[in-house]
């Protein structure tokens, strides 16, 4: 069993080789996430582990060997899912590990735009003690927080709000508008949120249809002082249109942890905006989450390879191929 890891940020891939060589396997981490990179560390390899690394037709065509494309988190987008499928490759993720982590962040982001935590913060270094510059402060109680997405992460960033006194309302797919959810929670159309909520906090997957969902159309439906949560993927928001609805004061302000461009460069836009915060994709990141996420990443491979069915996995079509 040989795994290869294509790339990944982590101080250290301790925990996912402890739990290759307990199977009797050999991992080997490459650092290199291009397509002839990947190819050429990977030749003999039953399966990768990948984080920002691109998996194309291209690259599982040059794999005979491979098994498994095992990603670290929620979103699959850099894996052609279904060239993998076509090749009898089955593709991991871990959906839920940080369904805690990444709705804490959510709630932060948010209380920390409502009450201008940071911009008081600043001031009150510099020798500035008024309150006026964040005025308005409203109280949370009664105050509408607009879910979109009612997957884990959704639903606890939700019942997060409801506990400090927000009045939640969901909008999913999934769910039918005008129902009320056993939590008793109003569920509404995406443009009904939008038009209605003083929070939106995104908890989507970035796919074709989400990409860009909020533009400017969507910015220009919200109330001026809404404010835009994304935890969710960059590209689900128009980071031009934002910008765009930011300068214009058509909304109040926005809490960012996911950008289009990642990392942000010194100087973007979004950093000239007194009530953006911005934090560099940190919502996965708790003790426990990261811990959790590297174990199951590679266990996700180990499994598949050993012809196991793993506990997650996107195209269980082709374990019957196997």
């Amino acid at each position: 069993m040989h795994i290869v890891i294509t790339d990944c940020d982590h101080e250290s891939v301790d925990i996912e080789r402890a739990g290759i060589e307990a199977a009797g396997g050999r991992l080997t981490l490459c650092q290199d996430a291009t397509p002839e990179g990947i190819i050429k560390n990977a030749i003999d390899a039953q399966g990768l582990i990948v984080q920002y690394g691109q998996i194309s037709a291209e690259v599982l065509a040059a794999l005979p060997d491979l098994r498994v494309v095992s990603r670290y988190g929620v979103g699959v987008d850099t894996v052609d899912v279904e060239a993998a499928t076509r090749h009898g490759v089955a593709v991991c993720n871990v959906p839920d590990y940080g369904t805690e982590a990444v709705s804490d962040h959510a709630i932060t982001l948010a209380l920390s735009v409502l009450r201008d935590v940071t911009g008081l913060d600043r001031r009150l270094r510099q020798g500035e003690p008024s309150l006026a510059p964040a005025q308005p402060i409203f109280q949370l109680r009664g105050r509408r927080f607009g879910v979109i997405g009612a997957g884990a992460i959704g639903m606890a960033t939700a019942r997060k709000a409801a506990g400090l006194g927000f009045e939640v309302v969901l909008t999913d797919p999934r769910l039918t508008p005008g129902e009320t959810t056993s939590e008793g929670w109003s569920v509404m159309s995406f443009e009904d949120l939008l038009a209605s909520a003083q929070v939106v906090s995104l908890h989507l997957p970035l796919i074709e249809q989400t990409h860009h969902l909020i533009d400017a159309a969507a910015l220009a439906a919200m109330r001026e002082d809404a404010t835009l949560v994304n935890t969710a993927r960059g590209g689900v928001v128009d980071t031009g249109a934002l910008v765009e609805a930011l300068e214009a004061g058509r909304i109040f302000g926005a809490g960012l942890d996911v950008l289009e461009e990642e990392p942000l460069a010194a100087g973007h836009p979004l950093t000239r905006f007194e009530r953006v915060i911005l934090t560099p994709h940190a919502g996965f990141y708790t003790e426990e989450s990261y811990a959790e996420l590297k174990a199951r990443t590679a266990q996700n491979a180990i499994d598949v390879i050993a012809g196991r069915r793993p506990r997650n996995i996107l195209n269980p079509e082709v374990l019957a191929q196997s």
